[in-house]
């Protein structure tokens, strides 16, 4: 019987991502292609360590119970099945249930997203994600962290930068283009016209799914508690706030918590939201935040012409 992924939460995640590749990385990079083979299958049984996205996966999946598969991770990754199994090999070590991947030899694997349903592809690599952002794909780099996650709490956070990531760059092109105050009239004066999809738009849709889902599990079951929080930290404040809650109300989805921060860094909030993930697409907010918490830059737009 097929299996119905296009009924699935699915994200695409890079080993990458997933693990710390740092010295296999370092080997390839030094000596090649066919030493790095040789490495790989020479540690295949040495398990790798976790990366800055497994946090956030291994809660993810632990939303799944036997009667109700909704989560669905896709490994997607430039190995080939060969080097490929040191992988597996630790995913199995882990107990995550991942089972589903597309090795693909040295490409760049984001072209098959849409074949697995993928609503977000992570990588560690700055370049795969820059090339898939530019086809069009939702996609974010990993930046290094310092993060050590909490086994005891169960909850899963996320927090999202506006524009740029949920809305495009179009407002963020004024200001760029301008000043603050030319900025706030042209956002006061568009406040109830939504703004247009940004490249995670999808992504923070299905999410947003996944998260009623939660909710209703809870109406159901008041002793169940819903595990998905999200929250929007953007560096707008009033009057530029509306717009974000009127592209909210016309995509109909409820955010948790929201904070509009006016040039405040956003680490001061992060730090008592304490996000498993957090996706920007300004390097500058992202190096502020990745060393702490889990951070995702999503090179779109403007700011990273």
């Amino acid at each position: 019987m097929p299996f119905d992924i296009d009924s699935k939460f699915v994200i695409a995640v890079a080993s990458s991502a997933l693990f710390d590749l740092k010295e296999s990385d370092r080997v390839f990079r030094e000596n090649g292609e066919e030493v790095y083979r040789n490495y790989q299958r020479e540690n295949e049984n040495e398990i790798l360590a976790p990366g800055v996205a497994y946090p956030l996966i291994k809660r993810l999946l632990s939303i799944n119970t036997p009667q109700d598969q909704i989560v669905e991770v896709v490994l997607m990754s430039r190995n080939d099945p060969d080097t490929g199994l040191r992988v597996f090999k630790s995913i199995e070590h882990y107990g995550l249930s991942i089972s589903r991947a597309a090795f693909v030899t040295g490409n760049n694997p984001f072209k098959y997203m849409a074949a697995f349903n993928a609503c977000l592809f992570l990588s560690g690599n700055p370049g795969d994600v820059k090339e898939a952002v530019e086809h069009g794909f939702p996609a974010g780099c990993i930046y290094p962290s310092d993060y050590i996650d909490n086994d005891d709490d169960n909850e899963i956070r996320l927090a999202f930068d506006f524009d740029g990531i949920i809305a495009d760059d179009s407002a963020e092109s004024i200001f760029q283009g301008g000043t603050l105050d030319k900025f706030h009239s042209h956002e006061r004066e568009l406040a109830n016209q939504p703004l247009p999809a940004g490249p995670l738009l999808k992504f923070f849709q299905e999410i947003s799914k996944l998260q009623q889902r939660e909710i209703q599990k809870n109406e159901n079951d008041p002793d169940y508690k819903s595990r998905i929080r999200l929250a929007i930290a953007t560096a707008r404040n009033a009057p530029a706030h509306e717009r974000v809650i009127t592209t909210l109300r016309k995509l109909d989805i409820r955010v948790d918590e929201a904070f509009f921060l006016g040039g405040i860094e956003k680490i001061r909030v992060l730090s008592v939201f304490k996000p498993h993930i957090f996706f920007d697409d300004q390097a500058g907010h992202i190096e502020g935040v990745a060393r702490t918490f889990p951070s995702v830059h999503v090179p779109f737009g403007v700011v990273n012409i």
